[in-house]
């Protein structure tokens, strides 16, 4: 089977770890020329050595760093704007719209919505020669319903689904080929998880916990988000664009009611 994603320049941000690093490690296999890219330089520059990529730093928040990328970087194929905080990386903090604070607001939206806008600004630039291309943006199911909790991650992912849209439209209205669509995981098991889950005896519980209400009762893996990236990235989405697909093991699909097994 040829390789699907032969010839194409794929640019990921938030590469070093998780889901991006899957991203990567797919897109390599169906023989695409990537450039990861992170802000944590130790890890990324080493997993970039192992893989036998391109790495560059790419702190997402930065306007500067985009547009040194554009400088190194002046035409791709494809972009994934994967880069994304939770906002509990250093500490439990409240992120409940009562008691969040503003700057934590703000910090949020920096990474996931800010760093979103600047990497589909970027890629329109790089792609419109060529007119062609596609624009992965990774979202999440916190894009889709409220999490209390959770609020300043759910409204930036909720934007990057709807900024998703707005891209995939200008971009058809440019009279170009370039599209853009959004993905919604759900838990996918990632080092994001660690310190939830925990090493201890009560690993399994704890896993459980956090997926009973998921009809298929299980994480997602990276390499799960990675294979609807690498199907988006390739020619065979040539007709896919403003859509959002969910990975999200069927939790809306319907009420979190455990399915019936009659």
């Amino acid at each position: 089977m040829a390789e699907r994603l032969n010839g194409k320049l794929c640019v990921i941000t938030g590469a070093a770890r998780g889901i991006g690093e899957a991203i990567a490690r797919a897109y390599l296999d169906e023989g695409a020329t990537v450039i990861a890219t992170d802000k944590d330089v130790a890890t990324g520059a080493t997993l970039a050595d192992e893989l036998g990529c391109e790495f560059l730093e790419l702190d997402v928040r930065e306007e500067a760093h985009w547009q040194k990328l554009a400088k190194q970087h002046p035409r791709i194929d494809v972009l994934v704007n994967n880069a994304g905080v939770t906002g509990f990386e250093d500490a439990v903090v409240a992120h409940d719209p009562e008691n969040a604070s503003l700057e934590e607001w703000r910090a949020v939206h920096a990474v996931n919505l800010d760093g979103t806008f600047m990497g589909c600004r970027y890629a329109i630039g790089a792609m419109k020669e060529a007119g062609t291309g596609s624009i992965i943006n990774i979202s999440s199911r916190s894009g889709l319903v409220g999490i209390p909790a959770a609020a300043a991650y759910a409204s930036s992912k909720a934007a990057v689904r709807n900024h998703t849209k707005s891209v995939a439209l200008y971009c058809a209205q440019l009279g170009t080929q370039i599209r853009c669509n959004s993905i919604h995981p759900a838990a996918v098991l990632t080092p994001m998880w660690e310190p939830m889950l925990g090493q201890g005896e009560n690993r399994g519980a704890n896993m459980a916990a956090f997926v009973a209400d998921t009809p298929l009762k299980r994480f997602a893996q990276a390499s799960e988000v990675a294979a609807i990236c690498t199907m988006l990235a390739s020619d065979e989405a040539s007709y896919i664009t403003g859509t959002e697909i969910n990975i999200d093991g069927g939790l809306l699909a319907g009420s979190a009611a455990s399915p019936s097994s009659g």
